[in-house]
């Protein structure tokens, strides 16, 4: 179902991207990486985060890790990932198939500005064996994202 929902999300708002589906799985950045042939940091993980009662979505390079204060900041209170089950049931998207595309509820979207470097990312689609490639300006335009700075400096 959770691909399904990414493939009418894009047959609606954007039919020439096209999902890539492998046998290999995706659900890790470093597995992701490897069955795209890019390096882990073009991969644009979701990070699922609960703010107080908020829920957000985070999508970051693939080598970053929040940065705890600066989340703080951004969001006005501490960040808190999801449990397993929390992520299944509030995006609709398996974990290590989480993105921010057909959701199975509306969240707010930002996107990390490290993935600014980048010409073309590689998030997920939905499942651990689909993804898509994307520019992140575009990505940012098709889910109403803001940018925002929350990772630490990649090394």
């Amino acid at each position: 179902m959770s691909l399904e929902s990414v493939r009418s999300f894009f047959a609606e708002h954007a039919p020439d991207i096209a999902i890539i589906e492998t046998v290999e799985s995706s659900a890790t950045v470093s597995l992701a990486a490897a069955a795209h042939g890019v390096e882990p940091a073009q991969i644009a993980k979701t990070l699922s985060l609960r703010i107080g009662e908020r829920v957000v979505l985070v999508v970051a390079r693939g080598d970053a890790r929040l940065d705890n204060r600066k989340a703080k900041a951004a969001f006005g209170g501490k960040p808190r990932m999801l449990d397993l089950g929390e992520v299944t049931e509030i995006t609709g998207h398996p974990v290590g198939g989480v993105c921010p595309f057909g959701l199975a509820s509306p969240l707010p979207v930002y996107c990390d500005i490290t993935l600014k470097a980048f010409d073309e990312v590689v998030p997920a689609a939905g499942s651990a064996q689909s993804a898509l490639r994307i520019s992140p300006q575009r990505m940012v335009e098709l889910t109403k994202a803001e940018w925002v700075d929350v990772c630490q400096e990649p090394a």
